[in-house]
């Protein structure tokens, strides 16, 4: 695990790479490694974790002409290591990594087809002057590249890392602001910055000298066709055997793994299973809220104390605002609410441990959202005549008072009617139901300035959906909204998050339940297995595999989730912070939003009339985001900032 960087064109390339290193430090504390040619420098940090004393990277091949950063784990790699000792290729270290080397020469850029793990990683071949980037198939690790107009080219694990190049001014890219106001998460080869350009999951990138990047897709989800047969008996044994099997992977270290417990199915699932096979104790970490609603601690204890695990937890009483800035520094992007808990439980665990396995992917791979049920009852209500649902239902779903509480009643009536009201077609429906909550294009159309929306050539949110959604990947409806998922928000979002959160305290995150062949094997399940109806009918296969290990209470109880009461801290303490904060908007100074926009969800929030929290909470990170990362104001200097404002 680590942070890579590299600078092509220039005689100074080393002081570039060595300074854009230092800035992913918390990526890798334990040590450094560059490589330099006459132009051109690689680099890494490393957090060490197999082969402590000899993994030192770059990695070399025997002739010393292919160079090799990495940053991830290759959870296969004793036995493709097994297969090329026995044909003679001599390894010079016990990394886990060393094993892109002899698959490159062998198989060229198809070397990721062979890998099973989670990677980001540069090869760069000296005799043939060409640089082979990589990224794992479902996203878990981060690359980021950048070509300037004097033909140079960098690449790093972080935007921040890129950007201190020199090669490009900091600019917002007004695209990727635009999608990421619906979608929450920036799609495709997309980031804020104009010209970083981001390596979407399951793609390699060739960068030649004068030829510029060419990139392509090495993997796709195809295997939702045919189903797989057998009784669900049959099936969840298959299942479970796959589980272990993964898990037992992803404990492949020179250092202790834990795992994080939350007290959902998931991570208790992946706990349980990592105490079977390990046979001993190992540290488990839990966070919780005072809030007893929104706190699962109770479960997570219960699973801790049924496999004697050294259980670690704590009470989360964060200043979340104010913690903004440094989840700001770390994702170079405007912090998520999931987030904080990420970041919360890794800074935890960094306390006493480097490497942790987690539950992510669960819900994604098995259909563990309640909006996945809810899309069928959207369907339901979008069959009603449109004089009853615009006369009658409508009006009296606006009359239901807003609690501003955890998936209230209101919100699910809100949520129902704009779903089921607005959309012509199934994948509509899913894509607004992406939306409904932040930035519909309604909502969007009010926000931006007529200037700022010419500057936006690709305004087609709802299409980053439906490219997906309509795909021939796969058939059912159910089927097509985990393949959306999968393909958007978990690569572009979800394990974004998991990964800039945990490394920000140089922890190593490893979730079994989204290894590739999990995910292929979960594809071809029938629908009926993953989905048999809301609560105990979510993810039904893996909640009977959970059963074989876990209590039934835990198991049948109702999908709780993580998080903080913002709608209610946003009508109150922080009520004021954030008309201060608008007040003085850069986005409206520069001509981007509207004030009145911005007031108008402010006081409907304040004053009751609706829950605008999701929507309020992009705004305040987007101010701040953008003093910190495009005018470079410091963590501190932006924390003093967010102080004065709440005084």
């Amino acid at each position: 695990m680590c942070g890579i960087a590299g600078f092509f064109g220039s005689s100074s390339s080393g002081a570039k790479v060595r300074a854009m290193c230092d800035l992913m430090a918390h990526r890798g504390p334990d040590d450094s490694g560059f490589f330099d040619g006459p132009d051109y420098s690689i680099g890494q940090r490393r957090l060490s974790i197999n082969d402590l004393s000899g993994g030192r990277q770059p990695l070399f091949d025997p002739s010393g002409k292919i160079a090799l950063v990495c940053n991830g784990e290759i959870y296969n790699y004793p036995e493709l290591r097994a297969r090329y000792e026995s044909k003679g290729y001599q390894f010079k270290t016990r990394s886990d990594s060393e094993i892109v080397i002899p698959l490159y020469l062998e198989h060229g850029d198809d070397c990721v087809r062979h890998l099973r793990g989670m990677f980001g990683f540069a090869l760069w071949d000296s005799s043939r002057r060409r640089l082979l980037l990589a990224r794992d198939h479902l996203g878990q690790k981060p690359v980021f590249y950048a070509s300037g107009a004097d033909g140079s080219f960098a690449f790093a694990s972080e935007p921040k890392a890129v950007l201190s190049s020199g090669l490009l001014p900091r600019e917002v890219d007004m695209e990727a602001l635009w999608h990421y106001m619906s979608l929450r998460y920036l799609p495709d080869d997309r980031s804020l910055f104009k010209g970083v350009v981001k390596l979407p999951a399951a793609t390699y990138a060739v960068w030649e000298p004068g030829k510029g990047v060419r990139t392509q897709k090495y993997w796709s989800l195809s295997t939702f066709e045919p189903k797989r047969r057998g009784s669900a008996q049959e099936l969840a044994d298959e299942l479970e055997a796959l589980l272990l099997d993964t898990v037992k992977l992803h404990l492949l270290s020179d250092v202790p793994v834990a795992t994080f417990l939350s007290g959902g199915i998931d991570s208790s699932l992946v706990t349980a299973m990592t105490a079977k096979l390990t046979g001993k104790p190992f540290d488990a970490f839990s966070i919780g809220v005072k809030d007893q609603d929104l706190s699962e601690l109770p479960w997570a204890e219960v699973v801790a104390k049924q496999y004697g695990l050294n259980w670690i937890s704590e009470i989360a009483e964060p200043d979340v605002v104010g913690t903004i800035p440094e989840m700001i520094h770390h994702m170079d992007e405007p912090a998520d609410p999931f987030g904080v808990g990420v970041y919360l439980v890794s800074r935890l665990a960094a306390k006493h441990d480097k490497v942790v396995l987690s539950g992510d992917g669960g819900d994604e791979n098995f259909a563990g959202y309640d909006r996945f049920a809810g899309q069928k009852l959207a369907r339901l209500y979008g069959l009603i005549p449109g004089f009853l649902r615009r006369g009658v239902l409508g009006p009296a779903i606006g009359l239901v008072p807003e609690s501003f509480g955890y998936k209230s009643l209101a919100g699910k009536l809100r949520w129902l009617n704009d779903v089921g009201g607005h959309a012509r077609s199934d994948g509509e429906a899913y894509a607004r139901s992406m939306s409904v909550l932040r930035f519909t294009q309604e909502e969007k159309e009010a926000l931006f300035t007529d200037e700022a929306k010419s500057r936006i050539a690709d305004s087609d949110s709802v299409g980053k959906i439906l490219g997906f959604f309509n795909s021939d990947a796969a058939s059912e409806h159910l089927d097509k909204m985990l393949y959306t998922d999968l393909m958007t928000r978990m690569p572009d979002q979800l394990l974004a998050i998991s990964d800039r959160m945990s490394m920000a305290h140089s922890i190593e995150i490893r979730p079994p339940l989204i290894d590739v062949k999990v995910t292929e094997f979960a594809a071809s399940l029938p629908c009926g297995l993953k989905l048999k109806g809301r609560d105990r009918g979510l993810k039904w296969l893996l909640r009977q595999v959970a059963a074989r290990y876990l209590p039934r209470e835990l198991i049948d109880r109702k999908k709780q989730g993580f998080g903080f009461p913002i709608a209610k801290w946003l009508r109150g303490d922080l009520a004021s912070f954030q008309k201060r904060l608008f007040a003085q908007s850069r986005f409206v100074e520069l001509g981007l939003f509207r004030q009145s926009a911005i007031d108008r969800l402010v006081d409907e929030h304040i004053g009751g009339k609706a829950d605008h929290n999701f929507r309020l909470w992009m705004l305040i990170n987007l101010e701040i985001w953008h003093r910190q990362c495009i005018e470079g104001h410091s963590v501190g200097e932006m924390k003093e900032f967010i102080s004065s404002l709440r005084s």
